[in-house]
């Protein structure tokens, strides 16, 4: 069945930096793709960045160029590292696996 927990939210002011982790356990992992979503309060859960067993990274157009989704397929974990936060980055964050596990979301707060 496998598990996925993540770890690394908080509070930051805007223009901050917070590292979030995701480690999965009891899951085949190294093959499959990886995420990061999001969902504010009142709005659908979003799509943030995948990255796939070959390294290959996506980003949504709102974080492009601030956020950098890595993992390392003997560890098994994926990484989202997050640079000059904004309000509207605020949310909860999930990994997701490929196969369709879900971490229990790390809470996420930009705010001075």
């Amino acid at each position: 069945q496998g598990q996925l927990v993540e770890s690394g939210g908080g509070l930051v002011q805007p223009g901050g930096s917070l590292r979030l982790s995701c480690a999965a356990f009891g899951i085949i992992f190294s093959i499959y793709d990886m995420a990061w979503y999001r969902q504010a309060p009142g709005k659908q859960r979003e799509l943030v960045a995948t990255i796939t067993g070959g390294l290959k990274s996506n980003y949504a157009d709102s974080v492009k160029g601030r956020f950098t989704i890595s993992r390392d397929n003997a560890k098994n974990t994926v990484d989202l590292q997050m640079n000059s936060l904004k309000p509207d980055d605020t949310a909860v964050y999930y990994c997701n696996h490929e196969k369709g596990l879900w971490g229990q979301g790390t809470q996420v707060t930009v705010a001075s």
